[in-house]
C-alpha cells in the first residue's frame, strides 16, 4: 500500500479528516498529501495545537499532548489532564503523576522510556470525568498515537481509560489484572494512581497487575 493511501486510511478510520480539509490549500495538487497530516507526529501535534472539537478547549491553558518514547514497548493511558497538567502541558506531573513515575521505575523502566497519554487532551472542569461527547471528539487522536507507537503492552489507568479503549462495559474492578486486547496489542487495566492515593491498601493489587506486565515484557 502506498504511503498516501495508508495515511488516508488512518484518517478515515479515526474520523479526523475534517481537520485536514480545513488545512488544505485551495489549489492542492492531485494526490498530494494534505499539510498537517495527523497520521504522523508533526501532523498530529499540528492538528491538536488549536483544537476546538469540544467544550474542553474553552477553559484549557494547554493541550496535554502526551510524552515519552515514540518507539516505546510500554504505553500508559490515563483519563485526562488535571490542574498541574493543564498548567504545564505535560501528562501526570501532579501527585498522581509522581506515584506513576514510582510505578514505572518499580517496573525497571525510566519514565522517558515509556509513553504516557490520556483519553482526552484538555482538562475537564473541576477534574470531573470527561463526558462521552468529549471523549468521542478526542479519542481519534489517542488511537492515532497508539497506531504510531504500536507498543507491545498498554496499561489503562482507571475505569475511564479502560472503558473508552476497550468498550467492555465492565467496571475496572472486574477486569483489572486480566490482559485484554486492543487491535492485537495486549492491554492491562488497573487502578488509577489518583485512586491509589485515596486507597493505599489497593497498591498491592496494582503491583500484582504490573508484575504481569513485567513478565510479559521480559522484565522478570
Amino acid at each position: 500500500m502506498r504511503a498516501i493511501d495508508r495515511r488516508k486510511e488512518l484518517i478515515d478510520i479515526y474520523g479526523i479528516s475534517e481537520i485536514l480539509k480545513a488545512q488544505e490549500p485551495e489549489k492542492a495538487q492531485a494526490n498530494e498529501p494534505a499539510p498537517g497530516n495527523p497520521a504522523d507526529w508533526d501532523g498530529l501535534r499540528s492538528a491538536l495545537k488549536d483544537c476546538r472539537r469540544c467544550r474542553l478547549s474553552e477553559a484549557r491553558s494547554n493541550v496535554v499532548f502526551g510524552e515519552g518514547n515514540i518507539n516505546a514497548e510500554l504505553m500508559f493511558i490515563g483519563e485526562g489532564p488535571g490542574e498541574d497538567e493543564d498548567s504545564t502541558g505535560r501528562p501526570f506531573v501532579g501527585r498522581a503523576g509522581q506515584l506513576l513515575t514510582k510505578m514505572i521505575e518499580a517496573m525497571k523502566y525510566k519514565r522517558e522510556e515509556v509513553y504516557i497519554a490520556n483519553v482526552v487532551k484538555c482538562r475537564p472542569p473541576g477534574n470531573r470525568e470527561p463526558f462521552k461527547d468529549e471523549v468521542d471528539a478526542c479519542i481519534g487522536f489517542l488511537n492515532t498515537q497508539i497506531d504510531l507507537i504500536r507498543p507491545k503492552v498498554i496499561i489503562c489507568l482507571g475505569s475511564t481509560s479502560a472503558e473508552h479503549l476497550l468498550k467492555l462495559g465492565l467496571r475496572i474492578s472486574q477486569i483489572r489484572g486480566k490482559f485484554q486486547d486492543y487491535h492485537g496489542i495486549k492491554v492491562m487495566p488497573t487502578f488509577h494512581p489518583a485512586f491509589l492515593l485515596r486507597n493505599e491498601t489497593r497498591k498491592k493489587d496494582v503491583w500484582s497487575d504490573l508484575k504481569l506486565v513485567m513478565a510479559e515484557l521480559g522484565k522478570i
